[in-house]
């Protein structure tokens, strides 16, 4: 059933004679996740969530919905340029990516998609209104995986970068690619303003200010089960959206 709705491993004699109502679109980043996590966390657990929203969407309600390769162009903060292969990827070329994307499934007769974000740094918001203004027929949707479901009710001690959340889904999907011996303390130091610390007001952090591994967040206390069940819980938030969002046939269905 994966090899129909995972794109990175299909292959056109298996998709071109199905029906897809939408498609998913991981996206992510390319930057260090503390010392134990790979460079492409971001993508491999939005591709890896999304997967298996789409496999539990097709198996309970019949429909098919495609997962895009996951997008590895994010937007960092100041100082995280500083470290090793950490790439920075403009306001400018995230958006002619997801446009580019978009026309290619409108051509194919795609009309739905769902941003399945997995980076903190990416915003899509003005770029889904203004291709809403090139294309008011296609609908796209976005959503940070992350914060479908409360980590406060699964983890014991969440941060915000390569912590216990991020440190303890990757060991439920990819236990080989996490070695919690080498992990920082993922120790931070926030904003000495108040209203930037409480995030009234907004100010990107300088990473190399903040964090000594790039982590913020201790993983210590991650585990494969806590993972296991936070993935669980946002894939079924997600497999209920899609079910419902497969039956909008355009914009005024929305409302």
């Amino acid at each position: 059933m994966r090899k129909e709705l995972d794109l990175s491993i299909s292959n056109l004699s298996t998709v071109r004679d199905k029906c897809y109502e939408m498609a998913m679109l991981p996206w992510g980043a390319t930057e260090p996740h503390n010392l134990h996590l790979p460079y492409l966390t971001d993508c491999i657990l939005s591709q890896s969530i999304a997967v298996e929203a789409a496999m539990k969407l097709y198996a309970e309600k019949g429909v098919r919905c495609m997962v895009l390769p996951p997008v590895a162009m994010g937007a960092q903060n100041p100082g995280q340029r500083d470290v090793n292969f950490c790439i920075h990827y403009r306001y400018e070329t995230q958006k002619a990516i997801l446009k580019d994307i978009v026309e290619a499934l409108q051509h194919q007769g795609i009309r739905k998609l769902l941003i399945v974000n997995g980076h903190g740094g990416n915003c899509f918001k003005n770029m889904i209104r203004d291709l809403a203004v090139d294309d008011p027929d296609f609908i796209i949707a976005s959503s940070e995986w992350f914060k479908m479901c409360n980590p406060k009710e699964y983890f014991d001690n969440p941060g915000d970068h390569a912590d216990e959340v991020e440190t303890s889904v990757m060991m439920h999907y990819h236990p080989e690619l996490v070695d919690l011996k080498d992990a920082g303390e993922g120790a931070a130091k926030g904003f000495r303003i108040p209203a930037l610390s409480s995030g009234k007001i907004w100010i990107p952090r300088n990473w190399s200010m903040i964090s000594t591994d790039t982590g913020i967040g201790n993983p210590d206390l991650a585990t494969a089960e806590k993972g296991k069940k936070f993935a669980e819980a946002v894939v079924s938030e997600y497999v209920d959206f899609l079910s419902q969002f497969s039956l909008v046939k355009s914009a005024s269905d929305l409302y």
